[in-house]
């Protein structure tokens, strides 16, 4: 078994790599290693879509594992998802997409030039079977460029997507995936809940400690 995790900043990872000896090589951006008779492969994609999505897809094209995981952290628009919560993103959609209308935003779907922008884990052909992700909080997310810290457009994007979580990533991860028919996760621990913004009230050690310990047991469970 082939397995690849993309992730968009080393930081995300680093117990990981220091769990399985790996600490001192984890400045390169593509690091492979076996565990467990899994061979796996960890690189670091750089924060944002755009970033994600070209590296998603240039290894999609040039490598030939058998699934991808996307890990990293998340903020939570759910006051019941705590900080430090490890949850599997099933449904994920770009929520910026769309046009301004005055005071409106619409959406592509909205203007008539897409019929659904959401990109849904529904198809067996891309779902993993491990049960440490199946037992994880199943939530939905949206990916952004701007991570939201406003009371009035947080409000707004609640009300359009009614989003549990956010990220810079995962909807351009898993896009890439369902494109080639690749298995994948979006697996993210909680750092923050989303609000405006007082880094006082973020546990980003907790969320990517619970995030590693998390990644440890499923690769355990394959």
């Amino acid at each position: 078994m082939k397995i690849l995790i993309i992730v968009a900043t080393k930081k995300e990872v680093e117990p990981l790599l220091s769990k399985l000896g790996l600490f001192d090589v984890s400045t390169d951006s593509f690091i492979k290693f076996d565990y467990n008779e899994i061979e796996i492969a960890i690189t670091i994609a750089g924060v944002g879509m755009v970033k994600t999505a070209m590296k998603t897809r240039h290894l999609l094209l040039t490598t030939g594992y058998d699934m991808m995981l996307n890990v990293g952290i998340c903020g939570s628009f759910n006051k019941n998802l705590e900080i430090g919560t490890v949850v599997n993103i099933v449904e994920d959609c770009f929520s910026e997409l769309g046009a301004e209308d005055g005071d409106e935003f619409l959406s592509l779907e909205e203007m008539g030039l897409e019929r659904d922008t959401k990109v849904l884990l529904s198809d067996s052909e891309t779902q993993i079977d491990n049960y440490v992700i199946d037992l994880l909080p199943k939530v939905n997310g949206i990916t952004v460029n701007t991570v939201h810290g406003n009371e009035r457009s947080i409000d707004k994007v609640v009300s359009r997507f009614h989003p549990m979580v956010e990220s810079m990533e995962g909807a351009a991860f898993m896009l890439a995936c369902k494109g080639f028919a690749m298995p994948y996760a979006q697996i993210r621990a909680v750092s923050n809940f989303v609000e405006r913004r007082n880094k006082d009230n973020w546990n980003i050690p907790l969320a990517i400690e619970n995030l590693n310990k998390k990644m440890l047991e499923i690769l355990d469970a394959f």
